[in-house]
């Protein structure tokens, strides 16, 4: 089958430190710096392998591109279109060959992008020593380049989500081989990618700042670059924003807020992917490898009072494991029922007629800490005493993945189907510790035949129904309890045109192009 696709207000009220002046020409109103922030401490890493928290992610998707990508402002992966590829083939479902496009420069003095580049950057995201990605490529057989221009991929077996595997998302993002090899584990602090813009400088607590990549093959951008300040106060980011400091900011994912920022006159975005909500149940913390505990932690928890509060504008109620609207998306094992009588009951019956203590390591963060407060307090109902230890979110990150949390709060957004959730979050081989580890905090184990199976079936009926089989045993087994997505909230200012309708943004954070533009005042 051939597709052939057509191509002044201080800082120092905040704590922070101001940072170093732009150019003359960079802050002109002609091409001014658009200036952010989504709340973050401090970034992480910016390696586009290893960055998966939803600050990280946003500042990366700046730099990098995939060899298709998502058009900006959606993340439906039926509209993937040309990116560092433009074309491609797909013969038998096995063997994809993508045709690069010519002249595509690196940042800085990197050179060109060639197949090598691309070869390199698939092999390195499959790598888990050097991606947190590696599982999303287990199906990928060989990668090569066929001529400078020309990679084929062979894979193992049929994958209906390959495009998406190779978008500008997570472990799709092309880096530069060179810059790689040369920086080794460095090249997270001073990425190289062909984005619009490139990575200038990092602050730790302060900012980062990427300037404009004029050699962008897409055409010069429109801002001289962008600012990601580090304001974590909601408060603080607030004022900056309402006295202008700020030009784009990350919301609170409440519906009181956006309420009241659209009172307030602000330009509110509310769009797609929904990072979704799961409880995680960790069997590997005693009594919760007790059926019947997991089941009563299950009835004691009211999602409905839980969506009361979020809002309805910011929060869609979950039915199963798998996010709403994701393909294989399955609810015939219906919600778990709000039963505290049969919470204490099931309590009862597993030896523990006084109840139970279980600790939570908890993120500060609002989209978090009041969730998770609402839990304690419903647990509590039935008996069950939440211990929360609350931490910043990277302490959060980092004591959640050593098994330290009884009780793991998560919300993701991963690609649109059903085995992307599945493999990552329930399939035996991604549990916290394991050598494959990724995001499998409950050591579900249950489903693995069945995901494995869908993973690889070509008949589509055979692999929706090996899905449906999965999130019912996932549910039976009470290895996680869904709560809701909760989509992304972000305002700009009215000062800032993003050059396309949002209606989606899979990296979580509003996509800056080479042709967003932000107006005199």
């Amino acid at each position: 089958m051939k597709m052939k696709m057509l191509p002044a207000l201080t800082l120092a009220a905040f704590g922070f430190c101001a940072a170093p002046l732009m150019s003359a020409h960079a802050q002109s109103a002609e091409r001014p710096v658009i200036r952010v922030t989504s709340g973050a401490a401090d970034n992480a890493t910016f390696d586009p392998h290893r960055a998966t928290s939803t600050h990280d992610k946003g500042v990366v998707s700046q730099m990098f591109n995939g060899l298709v990508r998502f058009p900006p402002g959606s993340a439906d992966p039926k509209a993937l279109e040309p990116d560092l590829a433009e074309s491609w083939e797909n013969e038998g479902s096995k063997v994809w060959t993508f045709h690069l496009r010519k002249g595509v420069k690196f940042h800085g003095n990197y050179g060109e992008l060639t197949a090598d580049d691309v070869v390199y950057s698939l092999q390195r995201a499959a790598d888990p020593k050097r991606s947190s990605f590696a599982s999303t490529f287990r199906g990928v057989e060989k990668i090569e380049a066929v001529d400078p221009l020309t990679v084929r991929v062979t894979l193992k077996y049929p994958d209906s989500g390959f495009l998406g595997r190779v978008s500008n998302y997570h472990g799709g993002n092309i880096v530069s081989k060179k810059a790689a090899e040369e920086k080794g584990n460095k090249f997270g602090a001073s990425p190289i990618g062909t984005g619009p813009f490139a990575f200038a400088e990092h602050v730790t607590q302060q900012y980062v700042k990427l300037n404009a990549n004029d050699a962008y093959f897409r055409g010069k951008p429109k801002a001289a670059g962008l600012m990601y300040r580090m304001i974590p106060s909601d408060s603080a980011r607030d004022l900056a924003f309402t006295s202008g400091e700020i030009d784009i900011i990350q919301g609170k994912r409440e519906q009181r807020w956006v309420e009241s920022a659209r009172k307030r006159g602000y330009n509110v975005d509310i769009f797609e992917p929904a990072e979704f909500r799961i409880l995680h149940l960790n069997r590997n913390i005693k009594p919760l490898d007790d059926l019947k505990v997991r089941q009563a932690v299950a009835a004691a928890v009211s999602v409905d009072q839980i969506i009361k509060y979020v809002g309805a504008d910011v929060a869609d109620k979950g039915c199963s494991v798998v996010p709403n609207g994701y393909l294989g998306h399955d609810c015939s094992a219906g919600a778990y029922k709000h039963d505290v009588a049969k919470a204490k009951k099931l309590l009862a019956e597993a030896g523990h007629p006084n109840g139970i203590t279980l600790k939570s390591i908890v993120s500060n963060i609002s989209a978090q800490q009041p969730i998770m407060e609402i839990v304690q307090a419903q647990l509590a109902q039935a008996g069950i005493k939440l211990d929360m230890e609350v931490v910043d979110h990277a302490t959060y990150q980092a004591r959640s993945r050593k098994d330290q949390s009884a009780i793991v709060f998560y919300g993701a957004a991963r690609f649109p189907n059903a085995d992307a959730y599945l493999s990552e979050f329930f399939d035996s081989a991604s549990a916290i510790g394991s050598p494959t580890a990724m995001s499998n905090f409950s050591h579900c184990s249950v489903a693995d035949e069945s995901i494995r199976a869908a993973r690889i079936e070509p008949d589509d009926a055979k692999q929706l129904a090996l899905w449906k089989d999965a999130q019912q045993k996932i549910h039976a087994d009470v290895c996680g309890i869904p709560l809701f997505g909760l989509k992304q909230v972000w305002v700009h200012s009215k000062r800032v045109n993003y050059g396309y309708e949002l209606k989606g943004a899979l990296n979580l954070a509003p996509p800056i192009t080479e042709a967003t533009t932000l107006s005199a005042k």
